[in-house]
């Protein structure tokens, strides 16, 4: 969709500055002495001054260009996804490890605190 609005314009740009326009100013005396003024403009499109293969060559420079362009932000997209995707494997895999860590410590707590209750209760019958 760039690319045709680049080109339009290109092509208005060229077409626009290849018009050639003159003002031309006429006066004329009546019989009975009043001056009539007229004025006459002309646009010409001078068909020597466009020279098509130019236009064709910096056409393909632009579309080359464009794809380049192109070419560069799908790249740079593709290699943002497959940093994404391995952040989130990372982020993934270190909860998993600390979910594990905060498991085997809640059960070593548990060990401990069932541990102490048996000689609490011990320490009671005697």
């Amino acid at each position: 969709m760039k690319k045709q609005i680049f080109a339009a314009v290109a092509a208005t740009l060229l077409v626009v500055s290849c018009t050639k326009s003159t003002t031309k100013t006429e006066q004329v005396e009546n019989a009975d002495g009043s001056v009539t003024t007229t004025t006459t403009t002309v646009s010409e499109t001078s068909a020597n001054i466009v020279d098509t293969a130019k236009i064709d060559k910096a056409k393909e420079d632009v579309k080359t260009k464009m794809d380049a362009a192109g070419n560069k932000i799908d790249d740079a997209a593709q290699k943002a996804k497959e940093d994404l995707n391995k952040a989130g494997k990372d982020i993934k895999a270190g909860a998993k490890e600390v979910g594990q860590d905060v498991k085997d410590a809640a059960a070593k707590g548990a060990a401990k605190v069932e541990e102490g209750a048996k000689k609490l209760k011990e320490d009671l019958k005697k």
